[in-house]
């Protein structure tokens, strides 16, 4: 039998997940406590145990798909740097690294409706912009690693090398949706784009 704690874990991961379906299906607007819920099996009183609104569970999901793909950007930095046969070009170390950093189609969905949300409500967009310059601090920090680990010169300064990445990604992530690609083909297409973008603002490694 499930304790008390795993059961109330395994009910909010339930609500996340249909959360997330919902949202990326009607947008925040249209969803409703009672969609979300009937989604996932439970009644309102357990969202509401998990939840204090919609709007919350809103920016959890928001955040939790950036830690994700934050997260998994990270290992592979980790295992980059533990191989015993270094990258030899730009473009090497942006597919070693990006590689793994697949968007799915709902979290490119749902991103969106978090910036549409922002652009409405004055509350969402300052939770919007923490949470925006909170990735952005993040990416500078692996930009300047990398930079440092391998000896490269940036042409532009990390904070301004790591917003365009993050926009073009983001901008290609949403253009695939639009275009139905599946998750390989918007991986090969953000991958070939953030090569290009590394390639023009980074001098290449030392021989």
């Amino acid at each position: 039998m499930q304790n008390p704690t795993r059961r109330r874990e395994n009910t909010r991961a339930r609500l996340m997940d249909a959360g997330y379906a919902v949202f990326a299906e009607v947008g925040l607007d249209a969803a409703s406590v009672e969609a979300i819920c009937e989604r996932a099996g439970f009644t309102r009183g357990a969202f509401y145990s998990n939840f204090v609104s919609k709007d919350e569970l809103f920016v959890e999901l928001a955040t939790a798909v950036a830690e994700r793909k934050l997260g998994s950007v990270t290992e592979r930095v980790r295992e980059l740097r533990a191989q015993d046969q270094p990258p030899s070009t730009i473009q090497q170390i942006v597919r070693a690294v990006l590689d793994t950093a697949v968007d799915d189609p709902l979290g490119v969905v749902l991103m969106s409706e978090v910036k549409l949300r922002a652009m409405r409500d004055a509350e969402t967009a300052e939770r919007y912009r923490r949470w925006e310059r909170g990735v952005c601090d993040r990416v500078t920090g692996i930009i300047r690693g990398l930079a440092e680990v391998y000896g490269v010169r940036l042409r532009v300064p990390a904070e301004d090398f790591a917003r365009i990445m993050l926009d073009v990604w983001e901008a290609t992530a949403t253009a695939s949706v639009i275009d139905r690609l599946d998750q390989e083909q918007m991986r090969i297409l953000a991958v070939a784009r953030m090569e290009q973008i590394a390639v023009a603002l980074v001098d290449d490694l030392p021989r």
